[in-house]
């Protein structure tokens, strides 16, 4: 969970200017949603997404 935290911090939470809190809790829920299980890569699955790797082993 540390490892998450941290990337979302720098991938995400210091790279925007959020002007509210429903602001902060889309772009949140776009980052984990859509980029971090869709499309990230992860290096403890092979270097696939999270969404890849269900598919393939599903």
């Amino acid at each position: 969970m540390e490892s998450f935290f941290s990337r979302l911090k720098v991938e995400l939470v210091y790279a925007e200017d959020y002007h509210s809190i429903e602001d902060a809790k889309s772009g949140i829920f776009g980052y984990i949603e859509v980029f971090y299980n869709r499309v990230r890569r992860h290096s403890a699955l092979g270097y696939i997404s999270p969404a890849e790797y269900e598919r393939i082993n599903a």
